[in-house]
């Protein structure tokens, strides 16, 4: 990498909280082993089956994570954004890839060749920990969807679902409100909370309707994020 490419992959890394608490000096020498890759809209980052080779940083764009089924249709398990990473489960057992990632709007990422990841889990201490974190994180994430899936009917688990987007993603206005970016598209919402994209558009207008959120051309935008969440308990 040239000099400029390095200092931006640098910064990546920094933002990217598995690398949270290395050196700068250490996160240059890892720049140096990355690889930079661009996707288009719906463009598949990997697909599942594939062979874990690497770890990828998101440094723009956003990128959703799914199960497909054999009729065609997706499960999304998360969605991820800037300073997040993916891929490493593959990397930490030797397992195919156990999900599809597909980027959701023009996306960046930084690719860090599994040997480097290895080596550096067992190397350094504090991305060991990280990692274990984000592992953890993950698996009380896939808990609390569990829960969402048995326990809450569709409208509860669409407001539960916009509300946690909303609070890891939003971009918090003057006035509270918070402004959630929306690459995703009904049809996404849907494949978040096992529905279909009918009754999620329906819900929506019941939610504008109420007050719960406002749908503009780009953006979500959700007055009281509380009331939300409230919303998803009644």
């Amino acid at each position: 990498m040239r000099v400029l490419q390095l200092q931006f992959a640098a910064e990546a890394l920094g933002r990217c909280r598995l690398f949270a608490g290395m050196s700068e000096e250490s996160l240059q020498a890892i720049s140096g082993t990355l690889r930079s890759r661009r996707f288009r809209r719906g463009e598949v980052l990997f697909h599942e089956g594939d062979p874990g080779d690497a770890l990828f940083i998101v440094t723009s764009g956003a990128v959703k994570v799914v199960v497909p089924s054999e009729e065609g249709e997706e499960a999304i398990l998360v969605t991820l954004r800037r300073g997040d990473f993916l891929g490493e489960l593959a990397l930490l057992d030797g397992a195919p890839r156990s999900a599809s990632a597909i980027a959701l709007e023009p996306t960046e990422v930084l690719a860090l060749p599994r040997s480097q990841f290895r080596t550096l889990v067992a190397s350094q201490p504090a991305i060991r920990d990280a990692l274990l974190a984000a592992l953890a994180g993950e698996l009380r994430r896939l808990t609390t969807h569990v829960a969402e899936l048995h326990f809450l009917d569709l409208t509860g688990r669409l407001a539960a679902r916009l509300a946690r987007l909303a609070a890891e993603h939003g971009e918090r206005l003057p006035n509270g409100s918070i402004r959630l970016d929306a690459p995703l598209t009904q049809s996404d919402l849907a494949a978040m909370i096992g529905a279909t994209r009918q009754s999620v558009n329906k819900l929506l207008g019941e939610f504008e309707a109420d007050g719960l959120l406002r749908i503009e051309r780009d953006s979500i935008l959700v007055p009281d994020l509380e009331r939300l969440s409230g919303a998803a308990r009644r």
